[in-house]
């Protein structure tokens, strides 16, 4: 059995199960919303069109989270005068558990069972990454200068001098530098 409801100005053909994001609704993760605007109903071979919606028909979802969703960049431009402004949008959204959808006499549930886990949660299990708090690291106690020292901590050594180098090496032979074009025009006029 499916049905075609609409809310938040749009239109959703749903079956018992379906996860639904549509705009934001109110309520706290685990509630139960009721649609009542049911379009059309359809079992099978069998549809029933509402005018406008269907009479006693309604479809019942557990609201899962409330987030925001993808993030729309407006970029405006008004080329050759220096004009440009970008600006972004995340709208709040909803998602949806579709768990029975009733009407015409009949009724068809889901059999199922609604797992109230955002998607963050579920994309950073998919990453692989930790989804746990942590808990806040606690400073440790600076030392106190009056402790013996332990023999296994020795002290290091001191770093070596670095090589100067504007002095110059002793073992690699010194070159002469090539005269430049000017110093040799001047050479060979003189000659």
């Amino acid at each position: 059995m499916y049905a075609v409801i609409k809310t938040g100005g749009k239109q959703y053909r749903v079956q018992p199960g379906d996860l639904l994001v549509v705009e934001k609704l109110d309520g706290e993760p685990g509630a139960n919303v009721a649609f009542g605007d049911v379009l059309m109903l359809g079992d099978g071979e069998t549809v029933t069109l509402g005018a406008p919606v269907v009479d006693g028909a309604s479809v019942e979802a557990t609201l899962i989270e409330t987030r925001k969703g993808e993030k729309v960049k407006i970029f405006k431009k008004i080329r050759r005068q220096g004009y440009r402004r970008t600006r972004g949008h995340r709208q709040f959204e909803s998602v949806l558990r579709v768990t029975s959808i009733a009407g015409v006499g009949k009724t068809d549930k889901w059999d199922g069972e609604v797992d109230l886990t955002p998607k963050s949660v579920l994309d950073a299990r998919a990453r692989g990454l930790s989804t746990e708090v942590r808990a806040p690291v606690e400073a440790k106690p600076a030392k106190v200068a009056a402790e013996p020292a332990d023999e296994a901590e020795a002290p290091k050594a001191a770093a070596k001098p670095k090589a100067d180098k504007a002095a110059p090496k002793a073992d690699a032979g010194e070159k002469k530098a090539a005269p430049k074009k000017a110093a040799a025009k001047k050479e060979s006029d003189a000659e």
